[in-house]
């Protein structure tokens, strides 16, 4: 921590040819007043709002660069990252998905997974961006065990002492006892059962209905749901929370978030562009440190 009083939160731009250089003056502006140190993780680079270049993309680069190093050495105590450009950057030659993938390899995470929490959820991925018909061979019991344990860890670093997880089926109808898959029995109820072990303060229930888990979950029943796929999890919450949702590094030593949308080339620069993500995602990092300056 690099100041118990006064932690410092680090920040990225994205790439500067979307929205995040304006998001992130609004949420800073928003953020005025709050007992910590806001650091930018690289310069502006001059560029046209709505149109990407390979500059743009290298300079995104070189922020991540800059805030996972930081990350590493202690300087900053999280960081905000501003959305990039996946394409562009797959361009310019960075070699992982996204940025999820890119700090669990800088900060050396032993085991990592994306989590995206709003006003109304919280949801953590088994699995992220895969064509969905690779997903039933990817899913595993250990999977699993290791994304209810890092979503344990997160909720009781927000204040949930007990937290309350559901560990969401991937058939409809949780496979209809086989007839319409068996992940169910064979590999998400194993999964449960483990984690009740390893989480003896926790509530974990599972394999739970897909299509009513997030329900209930919207409705308070769960503080969080582990969920097997991408697009399970994130249709709810995008239609609960598009506003304010952020997307979440789980498993990193420190916190890495960002708001969950993306360059929005097409609204660069026109002040029309709605800060609500990246202001939660500030809001959210400033909850993590001050938890961290009381441990």
């Amino acid at each position: 921590m690099s100041e118990l009083k006064h932690p410092t939160i680090g920040y990225t731009l994205g790439d500067q040819a979307g929205i995040g250089p304006e998001m992130m003056q609004l949420a800073l502006r928003e953020m005025g007043g709050q007992p910590v140190r806001f650091l930018c993780m690289g310069e502006r680079i001059p560029c046209t709002p709505g149109h990407p270049t390979p500059e743009t993309a290298h300079a995104a680069w070189r922020q991540l660069e800059h805030a996972a190093e930081a990350l590493r050495n202690g300087e900053i105590d999280a960081v905000v990252t501003a959305p990039v450009c996946k394409q562009s950057l797959k361009e310019v030659g960075f070699p992982y998905p996204g940025q999820t993938e890119f700090f669990a390899d800088r900060l050396h995470a032993a085991r990592y997974a994306m989590c995206l929490s709003g006003e109304h959820l919280t949801v953590a991925l088994c699995t992220t961006h895969v064509a969905l018909k690779d997903v039933p061979g990817m899913l595993t019991a250990s999977q699993i065990v290791d994304v209810g344990e890092l979503l344990a860890e997160h909720l009781q670093r927000l204040g949930h002492t007990c937290p309350r997880i559901a560990v969401a089926g991937l058939n409809p109808h949780n496979g209809e006892a086989g007839a319409f898959g068996d992940e169910e029995t064979r590999i998400i109820a194993p999964a449960v059962e483990e984690l009740r072990r390893r989480l003896p303060h926790a509530s974990i229930d599972g394999p739970c209905v897909p299509d009513g888990v997030y329900r209930d979950a919207a409705h308070g029943e769960y503080d969080g749901v582990v969920a097997p796929y991408h697009d399970q999890a994130l249709i709810p919450l995008k239609l609960l929370d598009f506003d304010c949702g952020v997307n979440i590094t789980l498993g990193l030593p420190r916190l890495r978030i960002s708001p969950d949308h993306g360059t929005a080339f097409s609204l660069a620069g026109q002040g029309v562009a709605d800060p609500s993500s990246t202001i939660q995602a500030f809001r959210l990092a400033l909850r993590y440190v001050s938890s961290a300056a009381k441990a």
